[in-house]
C-alpha cells in the first residue's frame, strides 16, 4: 500500500530496490527515521510480497503505542492515506493530542528497536576519514547512518550504496548544519544533493541555497529552480564559476543584468 509520503529512503523502498535483510530490518522497527518515514515503511512492508517481512511489519504496527499514534495521525500535515490505512485498523486520529506535538520534521520515531550499534573494524587506530566503514556489511552501514556519530553520516552520506545516502538524510540526529556541510562535499552524489534540493525544510537555510548552486554535481533541475534565492554578490560568483553548468551561469547574469527577474 502506498502510504501517501516520499522521502530518498521511502522511494527506495518502493522501487524495490532494498533486500530481504534490510526490508526486515525496517519492519522490526529497527529502522528509526523520524514518525512520518517509520510509519511510511510499516505501511509499506505491511503488504510485502515476503511474507514473513509482511508478517513482522504487522507485528510492529500493533506494537506500536495506541495514543502517540492516534495523536500523529491526527496532525493536519499527516498523508490522508497513512490515517485511512490506521483507520482501517480502528485507530482513530486525535487532533486534539496532536496539537500538543512538536514539527514532524523534530520527532523521534514512535517505536525504536535499535539500541545496539555496530563498532568500526580496526584495532582502535583513529581513522578519520572513516575508511573502514565502507568494510561493514550494508545492514551496519544502514544502522550508523540512522544512529551513529556525526563523523560517521558525513562519510556514509557518501556511501556508493543509495540506500545508506538515504538513511543518512533520514537520521533524526541529522542537523542543518550537516546538511550545509553535505552541499559543499565533492565526493556526495547528485542523488543526494537532489533530495536536499527538494527538502522544502533544508532550502530555507541560505547556506544550503548556495551550497546547491555552487555544487558541480547538482542537478539542473534542482539549481536553476532555487538560484533566484541567492543575494547579488553570490549571482555575479556564479557568473564566473567555471565548475557550474553553463545554463546556471547563463542564467545567473541574466539575473544581474536585469535586476533578478
Amino acid at each position: 500500500m502506498d502510504p501517501g509520503f516520499k522521502s530518498p529512503l521511502i522511494d527506495c523502498f518502493r522501487r524495490g530496490e532494498v533486500a530481504r535483510d534490510v526490508r526486515m530490518l525496517a519492519a522490526q522497527g529497527a529502522l528509526a527515521p523520524r514518525a512520518t518515514e517509520q510509519l511510511a515503511l510499516l505501511v509499506l512492508l505491511s503488504d510485502d510480497s515476503e511474507p514473513a517481512v509482511a508478517r513482522t511489519a504487522n507485528s510492529t504496527i500493533d506494537a506500536l503505542p495506541v495514543d502517540a499514534l492516534r495523536a500523529f495521525l491526527g496532525r493536519p500535515d499527516t498523508p490522508k492515506e497513512m490515517r485511512e490505512f490506521f483507520t482501517g485498523r480502528g485507530i482513530e486520529p486525535d487532533a486534539a493530542a496532536a496539537a500538543c506535538l512538536p514539527p514532524i520534521d523534530s520527532e523521534e520515531p514512535l517505536l525504536d528497536t535499535l539500541t545496539e550499534l555496530p563498532e568500526e573494524p580496526g584495532d582502535g587506530t583513529p581513522d578519520p576519514e572513516h575508511k573502514l566503514l565502507s568494510a561493514l556489511p550494508i545492514m551496519d552501514r544502514i544502522k550508523l547512518a540512522m544512529k551513529g556519530t556525526r563523523e560517521q553520516r558525513a562519510a556514509l552520506v557518501r556511501d556508493p550504496n543509495k540506500l545508506v545516502a538515504a538513511a543518512v538524510l533520514s537520521s533524526p540526529k541529522l542537523t542543518e548544519s550537516e546538511i550545509e556541510q553535505f552541499t559543499r562535499m565533492g565526493t556526495v552524489s547528485e542523488d543526494v544533493l537532489r533530495a536536499i534540493g527538494h527538502h522544502r525544510a533544508w532550502l530555507k537555510n541560505y547556506a544550503v541555497v548556495l551550497g546547491l548552486c555552487k555544487h558541480p554535481k547538482t542537478p539542473p533541475a534542482v539549481s536553476m529552480q532555487i538560484v533566484h534565492r541567492l543575494h547579488e554578490k553570490d549571482l555575479k560568483m556564479l557568473m564566473i564559476d567555471r565548475n557550474i553548468q553553463e545554463g546556471l551561469r547563463v542564467l545567473a547574469r541574466k539575473m544581474v543584468t536585469k535586476g533578478k527577474l
